[in-house]
């Protein structure tokens, strides 16, 4: 009889997202606080991130090249403010 197949996980705690995305647990808790991460929910009091959402964000920075535009842009992890980039 066959063992059924263990599922992913669909949600990652902050170090297995930051694992995944190649960053600092640190730097994934920076990009949370400034709101320049992917997203991620709150379930209980604990922070975790669908993998979908961590690969959408990763997908915004895909380039071809240096001189690739891109269609989107991965911010880094620091405040932003609005009136500076005026």
């Amino acid at each position: 009889m066959k063992q059924p197949e263990p599922h992913s996980p669909q949600f990652l705690k902050t170090p297995a997202a930051a694992a995944r995305l190649g960053l600092s647990p640190r730097t994934l808790e920076k990009h949370r606080c400034y709101g320049t991460g992917p997203n991620f929910h709150k379930l209980g009091g604990r922070v975790v991130y669908s993998i979908e959402a961590l690969d959408a964000w990763a997908e915004l920075g895909r380039r071809r090249s240096t001189s690739d535009p891109g269609t989107g842009v991965c911010l880094p992890a620091k405040r932003f403010d609005s009136q500076s980039a005026r």
